[in-house]
């Protein structure tokens, strides 16, 4: 109905109350954020739900530039190709979709995961998309044809990490060693090493070149790791735990080089959720079920702002390419977007 549609139009409230905290921009979603991520220049943000919905949003005005309707389950994972014209969203629905991202239209459903679907990203050159699943695979897309590929890196709840043969299909190796879940992986950005973090407690770094080598086992978390990343040179991973820490470690000795702790007044007093590095690795950024985002700088362990204002548990964060600013999606529905040098809150979007 027209009364229906108008009370889905956001509101721009102007001016800067002193009550506001550190958002330079909050978008009001409809329903738990479960995903978000920046276009690579920045002008956009995306955000995938739980009420089946991917919304692109303008960040110069805060308004919803598209809804992406189509999904019959939760969208969990979102990414950008990275030329901004597509759009790639993963569902509890077993699909994944591509977007255009001008017009709001689907432009391939790409079926084949018998699970949920966690993780999606573009490849480079924006040809493929790489999806994973609680189905235990990785698959690769043609991003034109929708054509299914083969497999690349999974870490399943069977406690192993395989590498396959992009080619062949063919598992060129098998990663033993967690004795429980795994988590979450991610390759370096030369795809020469992948990480690995377990509900064992423990990290592990292996050697992709060399039939997946275990080059590090990193022990310290005391509860689940939740979330793993490298950053963009592959010197150093950082994690996220349970136990309410950020630990960034170091890549060729295997020693922790910062623990972020949970237990003062600045740490995260709950399981810290997500974790990402900025591109130049000065910073991290971390994401809690505490309802907290927390910029900590790298080289210190120092924690350079704690960002209040979500209400429910933030499940995802990014930095933008420039590092200027960090995205955050939650569980109380809305997406934040934060002025990394300032803090200071300029805008506030809300969809009453």
């Amino acid at each position: 109905t027209y009364a229906a549609d108008v009370s889905r139009v956001p509101k721009v409230i102007l001016g800067l109350p002193d009550s506001w905290g550190p958002a330079e921009m909050i978008m009001q979603n409809w329903s738990m954020v479960m995903s978000v991520a920046f276009s690579q220049d920045g002008s956009r943000v995306i955000s995938g739900s739980y009420d089946k919905i991917v919304r692109i949003w303008n960040v110069t005005t805060g308004r919803v530039e598209a809804e992406l309707k189509g999904h019959t389950d939760p969208v969990t994972p979102v990414a950008f190709s990275q030329d901004g014209s597509q759009v790639v969203s993963g569902s509890d629905d077993q699909s994944v979709r591509i977007w255009n991202a001008t017009t709001g239209e689907v432009e391939a459903e790409l079926k084949g995961h018998t699970d949920s679907v966690t993780s999606v990203t573009f490849s480079q050159d924006g040809s493929q998309v790489i999806s994973g699943s609680k189905d235990k695979t990785v698959q690769i897309w043609n991003a034109t044809t929708g054509e299914d590929g083969s497999l690349v890196v999974s870490g399943s709840n069977d406690q192993t990490v395989r590498i396959w043969n992009v080619m062949t299909g063919g598992v060129e190796a098998e990663l033993k060693g967690h004795t429980d879940s795994v988590m979450s992986v991610a390759f370096s950005q030369d795809s020469s090493q992948v990480v690995s973090g377990s509900s064992d407690r423990t990290v592990r770094i292996w050697n992709v070149t060399m039939a997946g080598k275990v080059e590090a086992e990193l022990k310290g978390h005391t509860d689940w790791v939740m979330s793993v990343a490298f950053s963009q040179d592959g010197s150093r991973v950082v994690s996220g735990s349970g136990d309410k820490t950020v630990r960034i470690w170091n890549v060729t000795t295997g020693k922790v080089e910062a623990m972020l702790k949970g237990h003062t007044d600045w740490g995260h007093t709950n399981w810290v959720m997500s974790v990402a590095f900025s591109q130049d690795g000065s910073r991290v950024v971390s994401g809690s079920r505490g309802k907290t985002v927390r910029i900590w700088i790298v080289t210190t362990g120092e924690v350079e702002a704690e960002l209040k204002g979500h209400t429910d548990s933030v499940r995802s964060v990014a930095f933008s390419q420039d590092g200027s600013r960090v995205l955050s999606g939650s569980d109380d529905k809305t997406v934040r977007i934060w002025n990394v040098t300032t803090g200071h809150s300029q805008l506030m979007f809300a969809s009453h």
